[in-house]
């Protein structure tokens, strides 16, 4: 397990010949084994923040380091997911999972178990030899998070990863998500606009506001054991990190009629 530490980040892009500030003096710091959920409302630079940690995009000030190292391009030790669970449409399950091990300097036949294991892990075993097209939205999304882990990756980055699915699937990838984690223990730093998903799975919540994007807190998730959705903590904690983004005066009524209840 490794820890990640971002000082100063700022990343600005050239539009129209000025400069936008996307990002400003991020500090952030994940802890080995931590889940961290990042929420803020459309624009704030959460996706754009991933990608700088992924080492898709080197044009940025500041330090990105995982144990001390700096970050520099892509690299097994980073692994994304996405919304779209992006699997390749001419591979198999089992194809598009090995294919994050194209590279990697293991044996075959490792490759093969590790894949193996992974499929199982994410609940997709008999599913190897299946095509994308006859995997429902909750499969194909257990398979992206299958290719993710399957490098066994220092750091794992999840991008809104359940946002084109469903209530009921999304509820039951979340508990599958806490399952895997559970067993790995990887670092995991997910982005969310679901405020609720954030509290549900993250040791900590990280609130960011835009224009430009910078964090404006991080809530510390102190809640025992299974975590349930109506109690009164977390839903006082829900009502305070909407506040922290700005939530409209519709929503805090809202919400405070269900914390009296």
């Amino acid at each position: 397990m490794s820890s990640l530490s971002l000082r100063g980040v700022t990343k600005e892009y050239e539009v129209a010949d000025s400069r936008l500030r996307v990002l400003d003096a991020i500090n952030l710091d994940v802890a080995p084994g931590e889940f961290v959920s990042i929420v803020g409302s459309s624009g704030c630079g959460k996706s754009t923040l991933l990608r700088l940690i992924v080492g898709l995009d080197a044009d940025y000030e500041g330090q990105i380091l995982l144990d001390g190292r700096p970050v520099r391009g892509a690299s097994l030790s980073r692994g994304i997911v996405f919304q779209d669970h992006r699997l390749l449409p001419w591979f198999t399950l089992e194809q598009n999972v090995g294919l994050a091990l194209e590279n990697a300097p293991m044996p075959r036949d490792t490759k093969r178990s590790e894949v193996a294991r992974l499929i199982a892990l994410v609940g997709l075993g008999g599913f190897e030899n299946a095509y994308p097209h006859q995997l429902s939205g909750g499969m194909a999304q257990r398979a992206a998070l299958a290719r993710g882990l399957v490098t066994r990756p220092e750091i794992l980055l999840l991008d809104e990863p359940f946002g084109a699915l469903d209530a009921l699937t999304r509820l039951r990838l979340q508990d599958e998500l806490l399952h895997i984690w559970s067993t790995h223990r990887t670092s995991v730093i997910l982005v969310t606009h679901d405020v609720e998903e954030a509290i549900y799975l993250g040791d900590k919540v990280v609130v960011m506001l835009p224009s430009p994007g910078r964090i404006a807190r991080e809530v510390k998730i102190d809640l025992p054991g299974q975590r349930d959705r109506t109690s009164h903590a977390f839903n006082a904690l829900r009502h305070e990190i909407l506040i922290e983004m700005g939530a409209t005066s519709t929503v805090e009524r809202d919400l405070r009629m269900r914390l009296v209840r």
